[in-house]
């Protein structure tokens, strides 16, 4: 890894012959986004996540664009404020083109099995700096597929990384990047997004009826900090306690939920489960 600035990266890639793209968290990044898409042909971008099982999410999900001109001050704004976390950079062959970096990280997007499954937020630039410091060199070729070389800022300064071996790569059985240790703060953002993607995607009434009751990020926000003080970190907790939540009046939970004193958080799970089986005679949750 080495420490250049994104402008001398994008040209010495440029200079190379390499194709230059951007990967942009295009949620908290509409404006620039939309700059980008009016300033280029289709051929020049894509949403990732349209034709894919979560197309539905497409408009707040990443886009790739190619940038064919790194002095013409297109990603300026961008590149002076990384702490907003917008993305990275990448090069790749022009052979490959933004059409194969695309299909890549949609092969590796969706990690896990139903009915948990989750969203692998490969676009944020912290996400890809806990992998490439982690991942063994091994395990690279495999990450970054056709991605020669990296650019992204990794908290404090710039860093760049070229890949070992870039091409087709297929995915791993066990990714290793899915093995990666996520830190605290980020690991509550990633599951909170996650939560909500799941509740859209498999309970969209019921949680659309606690939008019109309460502030619907709020609630959400309280059942995950009720987990947390129950010590429910398993994905099968977690989901039973949003789907009981969204069953109750106003979304809150009853007080025969609540811990017993000296209750671990298994059996206090395994007490309440139990319990609403009972109540619900054996109805599938």
């Amino acid at each position: 890894m080495t420490h250049i600035p994104p402008q001398q990266w994008m040209i010495e890639q440029h200079q190379l012959g390499h194709s230059l793209c951007l990967i942009l968290d295009s949620e908290d990044e509409r404006q620039t986004r939309q700059v980008l898409l009016d300033a280029q042909d289709p051929d020049q971008y894509c949403s990732v996540y349209s034709e894919t099982p979560v197309a539905d999410m497409a408009d707040a999900g990443p886009f790739m664009f190619l940038i064919d001109n790194p002095e013409d001050g297109q990603l300026d704004e961008l590149l002076k404020a990384p702490e907003r976390n917008w993305g990275w950079l990448a090069s790749v062959p022009p052979e490959a083109g933004l059409q194969a970096l695309v299909k890549h990280w949609r092969e590796r997007l969706i990690v896990g099995t139903r009915p948990h499954q989750a969203l692998y937020r490969f676009h944020d630039n912290r996400v890809l700096t806990r992998a490439l410091k982690h991942l063994a060199t091994g395990a690279i070729a495999g990450y970054l597929g056709p991605i020669i070389s990296v650019c992204y800022w990794q908290g404090q300064h710039w860093e760049t990384l070229s890949n070992p071996a870039p091409g087709n790569h297929p995915v791993p059985e066990s990714p290793a990047w899915c093995e990666v240790p996520v830190e605290s703060d980020q690991s509550a953002h990633i599951r909170e997004v996650n939560a909500r993607r799941y509740l859209l995607a498999e309970h969209l009434d019921a949680y659309a009826r606690i939008a019109e009751q309460q502030d619907p990020d709020l609630w959400l926000s309280t059942q995950l900090t009720l987990a947390d003080t129950w010590g429910w970190q398993a994905p099968e907790q977690l989901e039973f306690l949003l789907i009981q939540s969204l069953k109750e009046p106003e979304g809150k939970l009853a007080e025969r939920w609540k811990a017993r004193p000296d209750e671990t958080p298994t059996a206090h799970f395994e007490r309440v489960y139990q319990a609403t089986k009972f109540w619900q005679e054996d109805v599938p949750l």
